[in-house]
């Protein structure tokens, strides 16, 4: 009986390699496969062909431009002083808690009459100073961006003492 056992063992042991070894064929295989198609899709080199599109739409300014003169494209901004709006400096900040969470923040400031742009720079740095102290927990969801965004339109009609009439939020970013 104890020879009939032994032949089994070595049985197992003898199914075991040559399971093993088409394990690590396909596995190899399938490596293989998925480098071929990444090298298909992938861009070759992406630094090389942003660095051409640049280049050649540097060329290309001067040509259209004229004398070194630079062309805006696309639609003209609203958040001009002479429309009686000024866009504050992007806010990036961390938030109170958790502390690595960032936010960035890009508000414009709609007056009254003519813009204050001292006043202006009173009121960016209230909200950087305000946005210090706010938590994730907070500013979450549709209710939180909404109580944020009341919060701060408080904050600036108590400094602007409203020559500000509204404040309109361009990005809100929470990292």
């Amino acid at each position: 009986m104890e020879e009939a056992g032994e032949g089994q063992t070595e049985k197992k042991k003898g199914a075991l390699v040559p399971t093993i070894a088409g394990i690590a064929i396909v596995t190899l295989a399938g490596a293989g496969g998925g480098w071929v198609v990444g090298g298909m899709i992938a861009p070759k080199n992406p630094a090389a062909e942003q660095a051409a599109a640049e280049a050649k739409a540097a060329a290309a300014a001067p040509a259209a431009g004229g004398h070194g003169e630079k062309k805006e494209e696309g639609l003209p901004h609203i958040a001009t002083e002479a429309a009686g709006v000024v866009q504050l400096e992007p806010i990036t900040t961390n938030l109170a808690y958790p502390s690595e969470s960032w936010v960035r923040l890009e508000v414009a400031l709609a007056f009254n009459g003519p813009p204050e742009l001292a006043l202006a720079e009173e009121i960016h740095q209230d909200i950087l100073a305000y946005m210090r102290t706010v938590s994730l927990q907070q500013i979450e969801g549709a209710r939180g961006f909404q109580y944020l965004r009341d919060d701060i339109q408080e904050r600036v009609d108590l400094r602007s003492q409203g020559k500000v009439s509204k404040v309109m939020f361009r990005t809100f970013v929470i990292e």
